[in-house]
């Protein structure tokens, strides 16, 4: 009896959804091609000869970085600085952001009990607190930063200001799609039997959802961070203007030190956040 070769399962079931994925990835091109075209972004730029050589003298001034112990002190203490800024702004911001948690998330409330409806008033205060964090998170941070630095002058407190207002509206928004998407049964059971809004988020839902939540904080002070040394370069304070100062004078020894010291700070920020989702789960 003669051997029949066996046919590959790829040809025996050929893939059912082929046609869509290839449908789905013209139509993605065909879309976006005018985007790229709009925004004038051409790659061959990078690889032109002009540019790879202002690139190379560009990055020969990063080496070595800068360190003489004048540098290095100022480093640390704008460093701290730009720490302090992203911690008191989003400190400020979560002041803001738990109490709009509160308002926003349709599970912790009251008036739904029962009728699996919230009450008319409670519709409306919701919307009016959701529209607020729209508008919060709506204004980039530097656009804040700059316009607070008008108000109140060069300094840390513009910063702080600018971070505390998005990032209010941010977490409210996050914190409250976390919860939604949380089991609901403990949360349920406490506002069932009496308890307080505040009490259902604090022993119901918080604890289904703590985990996910510290990590995202954590993260917005990373982002906070990374904010904070962007602001700087409006007059904000901190690494950022800094860097501004030694960009201006074309110091890339002085830069690259500042960018050595952001990788850090991001690296740290990740530790934190690893650490304490660990102990949380």
């Amino acid at each position: 009896m003669r051997n029949i070769p066996a046919v590959p399962y790829s040809e025996r079931h050929p893939d059912p959804a082929w046609r869509g994925r290839v449908t789905l990835a013209v139509l993605a091109l065909i879309v976006l091609w005018p985007m790229v075209v709009a925004s004038e972004f051409k790659p061959s730029l990078l690889f032109d000869w002009q540019s790879l050589t202002a690139t190379g003298r560009f990055l020969a001034g990063f080496v070595p970085p800068a360190h003489d112990p004048e540098f290095l002190a100022m480093l640390l203490r704008e460093t701290w600085l730009t720490i302090a800024i992203a911690t008191a702004g989003l400190t400020l911001a979560l002041l803001g952001a738990i109490p709009a948690t509160l308002l926003v998330t349709e599970r912790l409330s009251i008036s739904r009990l029962g009728s699996g409806r919230m009450a008319l008033p409670s519709r409306l205060l919701r919307q009016a607190v959701r529209w607020l964090l729209i508008l919060l998170r709506s204004v980039p941070e530097l656009v804040w930063a700059l316009l607070f630095v008008r108000i109140v002058g060069l300094g840390p407190t513009a910063g702080v200001l600018a971070i505390a207002l998005t990032y209010c509206g941010m977490l409210g928004k996050v914190y409250a799609e976390i919860l939604e998407s949380s089991e609901a049964h403990a949360a349920d059971t406490l506002l069932a039997n009496g308890s307080g809004r505040l009490s259902a988020l604090l022993y119901g839902a918080l604890p289904e959802a703590a985990s996910e939540l510290v990590s995202y904080t954590v993260y917005r002070w990373e982002c906070a961070i990374r904010g904070s040394v962007v602001m700087g370069f409006v007059g904000a304070g901190g690494l950022g203007q800094r860097m501004d100062e030694s960009m201006k004078m074309l110091s890339g020894g002085e830069v690259s030190s500042m960018l050595l010291v952001f990788v850090l700070l991001v690296a740290a920020a990740d530790v934190v956040s690893k650490y304490l989702r660990r102990r949380l789960g």
